[in-house]
């Protein structure tokens, strides 16, 4: 598989690479790190990460700005996004064949190829394979960005995803990439004193139910008093796993900006993403995410989730 995808790539002069949007360290780390190889390894080709910038994850680098026109006729390679419409700043009609690359279950085929393993712990760990086991540049900065995608999206490699092949892959990415762990964690997992306020805030206010369901919602007005955008809230759902009473948590944060609601769903044992489908959603078993286009969803998706609990 690995070497079809770099036929692909050596192909086309033009080549987008996307992810979903509300973009996390994994997916970004993949976009990221693929554009910057494959533009080292083919200078002379023309590649872009398209989709909005996330300020809090800056440290991955910029996402490039250009005209749906200036990429037609290119190859997208679709990055850790199961579904064609949680692709983030790409007009497919410009486009000429799209490559997926995903770690989420199957939801809806839209590539001509489609590299899909569940069992790998990040997509970013799939990129590593990509690059290892093709011609595609390795450098350290590329090698820093996968290893924080992959610690990322495995929870420092505590969620039950995570398999031997996972811990084989990041030493090839430590070694060949000469990394210091050290300083790539202490990025990844610093926090400023205004969400270590949020955070004790969201842990006061959850409510919990007798069945072991956390709940929160955030409006807005709560969010700019912690000065803290839609999209925090989310990246820190992870911090309240191995909470006692609590089987499955959920975090709603209102989105000005976008005009929805991002509701973000963790559970321990309990499988919610078909919930997380019946809403608009998806992901992981255990952990996926929902936008939402009116407060009276919160409401639903919340029953939806004590029934699950109950039965």
């Amino acid at each position: 598989m690995q070497k079809k995808i770099f036929q692909k790539i050596k192909k086309y002069q033009k080549i987008v690479i996307a992810r979903h949007i509300g973009p996390d360290p994994d997916a970004l780390a993949s976009q990221i790190a693929l554009r910057d190889s494959i533009k080292l390894t083919f200078p002379q080709k023309e590649v872009y990460a398209l989709g909005s910038p996330a300020a809090r994850f800056s440290y991955f680098g910029r996402t490039d700005k250009i005209a749906s026109e200036d990429y037609e006729g290119a190859l997208l390679i679709a990055l850790d996004v199961p579904d064609r419409a949680r692709i983030d700043g790409v007009d497919l009609n410009f486009i000429a064949e799209i490559i997926k690359i995903d770690h989420h279950p199957f939801m809806e085929e839209y590539a001509s190829i489609e590299w899909i393993n569940e069992k790998a712990s990040s997509t970013a760990e799939m990129i590593v394979k990509l690059i290892l086991k093709t011609k595609l540049t390795l450098t350290t900065p590329i090698a820093e960005k996968l290893f924080m995608g992959i610690i990322a999206d495995s929870n420092r490699f505590l969620f039950t995803n995570n398999s031997p092949n996972v811990f084989r892959v990041t030493a090839d990415l430590i070694e060949k990439g000469e990394l210091d762990i050290k300083a790539l964690y202490e990025m990844v997992y610093k926090r400023t004193i205004t969400e270590l306020r949020f955070q004790s805030y969201i842990g006061t206010n959850f409510t919990i139910t007798e069945n072991g369901l956390a709940h929160l919602y955030l409006s807005h007005d709560v969010l700019q008093e912690y000065n803290v955008d839609p999209a925090t809230p989310g990246n820190m759902i992870n911090n309240f796993n191995y909470v006692e009473g609590i089987d499955i948590w959920v975090i709603f944060s209102e989105d000005r900006a976008n005009d929805n609601i991002r509701g973000t769903i963790r559970s321990r044992g309990v499988v919610i993403n078909d919930v997380a489908n019946e809403f608009g959603g998806g992901g992981h078993e255990f952990a996926s995410g929902v936008r939402l286009n009116k407060k009276s969803e919160v409401a639903l998706l919340i029953n939806r989730l004590e029934e699950k609990l109950k039965n």
